[in-house]
C-alpha cells in the first residue's frame, strides 16, 4: 500500500536539481504536487519534464520575497484543498572570501537560504496546526555544521537553517508537526553555476536526496527523523 498517494506537497525550488528530483519521487508515489521557481521559464520547463507522472502545479515565486510565499502557498491550498508535506528546497550560494562578498550577494544568500525557509514555515505552519499534522523537511547542507574558505554568507545560511529546524521540531511536536533537516554534501547538480555532470562518478546524485525525503515521509508518524547527514561514499581525492 502506497502510504503517500493522495497526499499534497510543496516544494520550494523544485524547478531543476534536488528540488526537481524529490518532485519527481513523489510524483511517482501518487503525491500530489506543487513547486515554485523564481522563472517562468523554469517552471515551464519542470512542468514539461514532469508531465504526466501526476497530478502537479507551478508557481512563480522567489521565497526571500513574503508575499511571493504567500502567493505559492495560497495557490497550492486553492488547488488541492491542503498541503501535508513542505520542502523547503531553494538555495543559491555564491563563494568567496568574506571581504570579497558584496552586500548584496550576503543579502540575496541569507534571504533564500534562511529568511525565506522561515517565510515558508510561518505561512505554513498555522496550516498544519489546524489539520493536526503535517511535515516541514528543510533541505540544509553540511556546509551548516562544516565551515570551509570561501563559505562565509553560506555557511552562515545553512548553520541558521539547521538551528532554526531544531527550534522549530520544539516549538511544534505537540502541534502534529514534524520538523526534519537533510544536510548533502556535494550533489551533481548545477547549484553555485558549475555543470550538473561535473563529478557526477563521485558525487551524490540528486534522486539519492529525493529517496531520503520519501523515507523521512513514510516514517510512522510516532517518528521524527530530525537531521539526515548524506555523504559521497568515495569523494574525489584532494591535491
Amino acid at each position: 500500500m502506497n502510504q503517500l498517494a493522495g497526499t499534497v506537497a510543496a516544494i520550494t525550488g523544485g524547478t531543476r536539481g534536488i528540488g526537481l528530483a524529490i518532485a519527481a519521487r513523489l510524483l511517482d508515489e501518487g503525491v500530489r504536487v506543487a513547486i515554485c521557481g523564481t522563472k517562468q521559464e523554469s517552471v515551464d520547463r519542470a512542468l514539461e519534464e514532469l508531465a504526466g507522472r501526476g497530478e502537479l502545479l507551478g508557481v512563480v515565486a522567489d521565497v526571500s520575497k513574503l508575499d511571493d510565499v504567500k502567493g505559492f502557498v495560497s495557490s497550492t491550498m486553492e488547488r488541492f484543498g491542503r498541503i501535508d508535506s513542505f520542502i523547503n528546497n531553494a538555495g543559491v550560494g555564491t563563494f568567496r572570501a568574506a571581504a570579497e562578498l558584496t552586500p548584496e550577494e550576503w543579502h540575496r544568500m541569507i534571504g533564500v537560504n534562511l529568511t525565506g525557509t522561515y517565510y515558508c514555515c510561518h505561512e505554513i505552519l498555522p496550516i498544519f496546526k489546524q489539520q493536526g499534522n503535517g511535515d516541514v523537511i528543510n533541505i540544509s547542507s553540511l556546509a551548516g555544521k562544516n565551515p570551509f574558505a570561501g563559505g562565509s554568507a553560506y555557511n552562515a545560511s545553512k548553520f541558521g537553517v539547521n538551528g532554526f529546524s531544531e527550534a522549530m521540531m520544539l516549538d511544534h511536536r505537540n502541534d502534529g508537526v514534524r520538523v526534519s533537516y537533510v544536510m548533502p554534501g556535494s550533489v551533481a547538480t548545477e547549484f553555485g553555476g558549475g555543470p550538473a555532470d561535473s563529478g557526477a562518478d563521485w558525487k551524490i546524485a540528486p534522486e539519492d536526496v529525493a529517496d531520503v525525503v520519501h523515507m523521512l515521509l513514510v516514517m510512522p508518524r510516532r517518528t521524527t527523523v530530525s537531521r539526515v547527514e548524506i555523504r559521497p561514499s568515495r569523494p574525489a581525492k584532494k591535491g
